[in-house]
């Protein structure tokens, strides 16, 4: 009987949806464990070989955890909203939804071909109302909270609206945008307006002042990953640094616990590490600086106050509100020529720069401790979101300051002793303090560091500035605040409207705000959001609502929590389902999202943590990141001013270019040279310099793009060898976890490997070859030998030396011509994570009437894995000469006495005197002589 994959295939591809094989309900008398997929954005290119790598990863994870009993909870949906389907109806008129819808469909069919185990009725779309109704619900509830630092977690703000109507903001520890001061009686004299204005300052999500990426051409804010070198990814567009009034999210609120958290996951140390990074944890101390001439103060935040005595000047971020406060009439002009400039620079690309510019602002700023005039600068190399927004410089002790100083020659004060500064900063870690304060500067009864340690200063330094009331010592965070407001029409409605320019929410009952139709889908004439085109976009009240739309992440921060219970009306998730399944055990998806998804979903869920809707305060237990399948490349050789192509081997003897061709006419690096010639009109009449009569294309490994014309479309591969064969393929190029080349030239070896596994089932005389006779003793080791290698890889991620084992032990049962159905019965539950059609069908054939899913994880016998005889290399003077076979148990005398009668060693032993014998057991016989 012949592997027929086509029709086997789509057999159990139909049984799967009919039996509902995959569907998933809670089931107290069983674990659970929840595996999910990163939210895919289905774009319209459909996918390619790359995109299922961590699918399929994960699907094998799941399928072995079902094996192995547990309650499997596997669901897939889609990221739905995003500016790629906005800006095709733009160009199309095409409303984003029925793009999006196409988009999906394509996506869902090319799924279905591989034969992953998701359980479709647990589908989620972030464009559906149903989805975004709770999305809009989070908004308000954060809208509705402040996080108090005592209790650390969200709090209701009604209980903040009490205390201020008793105290005021005495007693008052939480966090907020600015410190405000009022009492009871100054809050009960606020109207309306002033008293939301004030909560606005403590609010979760809230509206504030922003420095966002602007894009003009686009219309909208565009978040860091959007933009590259000024450009908008999207549409190539300028993109600028801009101050806008925008939602946000008090992110930052939870930095210690985000930082917490790390601890408590089973997550790589590098992408902890780079949460770490991205969150930025510093120690520090707040002091305040007065400006020459002014009643002007602003505040700085130093990890070194004890560096004070060596500042020479002060940087102001571009987007510091004091620039325009310091900035005097002589500099103005130059001024604003810089920070023209600056607007087109994204933070990242600030910080990614080591190029030095700035400009003066014309004031200066006096020294708290020396009563120093110190010059008051601007530059991009300091950012608004860090600190305060400006820094005091130490160039003798900070590269940056260093090289800022250097270039315009402002003085660098080494504080030291013996360190030498003349062509770069010194790391101030250690070491005896001079020039604090330098000799002239000493005040009565002021700060003295002379002589002092590092670690004595930094002490000292925190206790003076305290103690005389200059600042503070505070923890600082790096993480900033997340905006929330897009400029745009395809995402998900805020849930606001405005009664006299004052934000309020809509009531819970009356969610969802559906998305209303508009005639385009670009801003207004007015320069209005798209949804400034709405008719009768009001509350029922007549009050207008939000114009903005929330960002892609508002969908994917909380999905797998409606994953659980996606058909709840009443609820984002119900309490039961929450209770069992708790958070997601394993998580699977790109590097990509390291700083952004995974910063926002952990805080998203530490928020519903504390409001008592998730159980659990981290989402992601354990997460594998995925590799990417790179594409292989190949190239044809046309010969200079002519249509005529040469063979690889040949090219050297011409003139030639090298041009990309498309990899699906090439197979094996062997070019198809008819479907070449039709494959684009100006190769019509192509001629070509074959090598024995064929032509061989050149390679490379490249990124899988369009442009290169190496995407592999997972459809054709599945049509030609298989799904089966993709699945097991894809896991053999390499590590999960590590990128590597996709290369069609290996597949039909894995495809070789599914019939040679078919035939230990069926002969070619279409015979079911299997019978009920007890297994060898040598077919029960090789079957035990992968059920421990299977097991052992699946847990480690470690798939592509399990495919490794699969061919081995189907080549040592073809050579035993084993056809044990205790021993094939266990092979095929072994492979179904990696194969699951062919082990479906080889399942059916054992005459079983239950799906090979519902089969049970063999364990490993370890008592067939133990070694009866070991070979031993036997030696003279040190070089091996060939080996003999023992027992495992054989006496030392057993085999010394057999070693020296055997006939191979009367050669190397003959006339000589026997001086030692060593036997080191299990490995090796040296005879000295």
């Amino acid at each position: 009987m012949e592997y027929n994959f086509r029709e086997i295939e789509k057999k159990w591809q139909k049984k799967w949806v009919e039996n509902k094989t995959y569907h998933v309900v809670e089931d107290e008398s069983k674990k659970k464990y929840y595996v999910l997929n990163m939210f895919p954005y289905p774009s319209g290119a459909g996918l390619h070989v790359g995109h299922p790598l961590g699918y399929i990863a994960s699907d094998i994870y799941a399928r072995f955890k079902r094996l192995q009993g547990f309650n499997v909870l596997n669901p897939m949906g889609y990221d739905a909203y995003g500016l790629p389907a906005e800006q095709y109806a733009i160009q199309t008129g095409q409303h984003p939804a029925i793009t999006t819808k196409n988009n999906i469909n394509r996506y869902r069919e090319q799924l279905d071909k591989i034969g992953f185990s998701f359980d479709w009725d647990r589908e989620i779309r972030t464009c559906e109302p149903g989805y975004y109704h709770w999305t809009q619900w989070a908004f308000i509830q954060m809208f509705n909270s402040y996080y108090d630092n005592d209790l650390k977690k969200a709090q209701p703000i009604d209980k903040l609206i009490k205390n201020f109507e008793t105290s005021g903001t005495e007693g008052i520890k939480a966090t907020c945008s600015e410190e405000l001061s009022f009492t009871a009686d100054e809050w009960k004299a606020m109207d309306e307006k002033a008293q939301q204005n004030a909560l606005m300052n403590w609010r979760i999500a809230y509206l504030g002042n922003s420095v966002v990426n602007w894009c003009p051409k686009l219309g909208t804010v565009l978040a860091n990953d959007e933009v590259v070198e000024g450009i908008s990814v999207r549409g190539g567009y300028p993109v600028i640094q801009k101050v806008m009034r925008q939602w946000c999210l008090r992110v930052s609120a939870y930095s210690q616990r985000l930082l917490d958290g790390l601890d408590t996951i089973n997550w790589t140390e590098s992408l902890k590490e780079t949460q770490r990074n991205w969150i930025g944890r510093s120690e520090g101390t707040e002091m305040q600086f007065k400006v020459q001439n002014s009643d002007t103060e602003f505040t700085i935040f130093t990890t070194r106050a004890d560096t004070i005595f060596g500042v020479t000047f002060m940087v102001l971020a571009p987007e510091s509100e004091l620039v325009a406060q310091l900035t005097t009439s002589e500099q103005k002009a130059e001024v604003d020529v810089y920070l023209d400039k600056t607007k087109k620079r994204t933070e990242r690309e600030r910080i990614a720069d080591r190029k030095v510019t700035g400009v003066f602002t014309g004031s200066y700023a006096i020294n708290p401790l020396t009563n120093e005039n110190i010059p008051i600068w601007i530059s991009d190399y300091v950012l608004a979101g860090y600190g305060t927004g400006a820094i005091m410089a130490v160039p003798a002790h900070d590269s940056r300051d260093y090289a800022f100083a250097k270039t315009f020659g402002l003085e660098i004060r080494p504080l030291i002793e013996g360190c030498d500064v003349s062509e770069e900063s010194f790391d101030a870690k250690e070491g005896i303090l001079i020039n604090s304060p330098k000799p002239g500067q000493e005040k009565e009864g002021g700060l003295v560091l002379n002589g002092l340690t590092v670690k004595e200063a930094i002490v000292a330094t925190k206790k003076y500035v305290t103690e005389t009331h200059l600042g503070k010592v505070k923890v600082n965070f790096r993480l900033r605040d997340a905006i929330f407001s897009r400029q745009r029409y395809w995402g998900e409605p805020f849930p606001v409207y405005y009664k006299e320019g004052i934000p309020y929410m809509l009531d819970v009952k009356d969610l969802p705000l559906k998305l209303p139709e508009i005639d385009k889908y670009l801003p207004t004439e007015t320069g209005e959001p798209p949804l400034g085109r709405a008719q009768n976009w009001t509350t029922k009240e007549g009050y207008p609502l939000e114009l903005n739309t929330m960002p892609g992440f508002a969908g994917s921060s909380a999905y797998y929590l409606r994953y659980m219970d996606p058909h709840n009306d009443k609820a984002l998730v119900s309490e039961k389902a929450d209770s069992y399944w708790q958070n997601v055990d394993l998580y699977v998806g790109g590097t990509e999202h390291a700083t952004g998804h995974l910063i926002y979903s952990r805080f998203w869920n530490k928020f519903l943590f504390d409001i008592g809707v998730s159980v659990k305060e981290e989402p992601f237990q354990k997460l594998v990141n995925q590799g990417m399948i790179q594409g292989r490349s190949n190239f044809v050789y046309r010969v200079k001013d002519t249509n005529t192509f040469v063979s690889l081997g040949l090219k050297d003897k011409y003139e030639t270019t090298p041009i990309h061709v498309d990899v699906n006419i090439v197979s094996n690096d062997l070019l198809d040279t008819e479907a070449f010639k039709k494959w684009r009109p100006e190769y019509n009449d192509a001629e070509f310099i074959l090598e024995d009569g064929k032509y061989a294309c050149g390679w490379a490994v490249e990124k899988m793009s369009k442009s290169m014309f190496n995407v592999v479309n997972p459809d054709m591969i599945v049509d030609k060898y298989g799904a089966d064969t993709l699945r097991m393929y894809e896991m053999f190029l390499g590590p999960v976890e590590q990128s590597k080349p996709w290369d069609t030239n290996g597949i039909d070896g894995v495809q070789r490997f599914f019939r040679k596994f078919w035939y230990l089932f069926w002969n070619k005389e279409n015979q079911f070859i299997p019978t009920d006779d007890a297994p060898s003793k040598e077919e029960l080791k090789s079957i035990n030998k992968l059920i421990k290698k299977v097991t052992y890889d699946i847990e480690n991620f470690s798939y592509n030396t399990s495919v490794s084992a699969f061919m081995i032990c189907v080549n040592e049962l073809t050579a035993m011509k084993c056809h044990s159905k205790q021993v094939l019965s266990d092979l095929i539950v072994l492979i179904a994570p990696f194969a699951p059609h062919i082990a479906e069908e080889l399942w059916e054939s054992f005459g079983n009437n239950t799906s090979v899913c519902d089969a049970k994880w063999p364990v490993c016998n370890e008592e067939y894995l133990k070694e009866d005889s070991v070979k031993y290399i036997i030696s003279f003077n040190g070089k091996a000469r060939f080996t003999l076979e023992f027992p495992v148990d054989a006496e030392r005398d057993a085999i010394e006495k057999t070693v020296l009668s055997h006939e191979e060693s009367q050669k190397w032993i003959e006339g000589k005197a026997i001086k030692k014998i060593i036997v080191v057991p299990k490995k090796i016989v040296n005879i000295v002589c």
